[in-house]
């Protein structure tokens, strides 16, 4: 799990700094926030970054209602949230069937 800094809700496009469990903080930039299966996610690329990488993380509440975000430990889910954020992208730049 990774605590987001002074944040009570994560909005696209916003620029976050999460603590990692060795307590060290990492500032990502919010690519987007997709739900699957009643489920959200955040689309997630360290703002450091050059090797353009994106990180998926679920979004869930914490007991107070704020934003917290968790590492998805499911492969299956994982990919499932990959393959959805890929599609996008690929509808977004214009791609068609044909060009799969």
């Amino acid at each position: 799990m990774s605590e987001i800094e002074n944040q009570q809700q994560v909005e696209a496009n916003q620029i976050i700094t999460l603590t990692d469990d060795e307590g060290r903080e990492h500032e990502f930039e919010v690519l987007d926030l997709l739900e699957i299966e009643e489920k959200n996610y955040a689309i997630l690329m360290p703002a450091d970054s050059e090797d353009g990488e994106a990180s998926i993380l679920r979004l869930e509440k914490d007991e107070d209602g704020n934003d917290i975000l968790v590492t998805i430990e499911d492969d299956e889910e994982w990919e499932k949230v990959a393959e959805t954020y890929d599609t996008l992208l690929f509808e977004e730049q214009g791609g068609n069937d044909e060009d799969l």
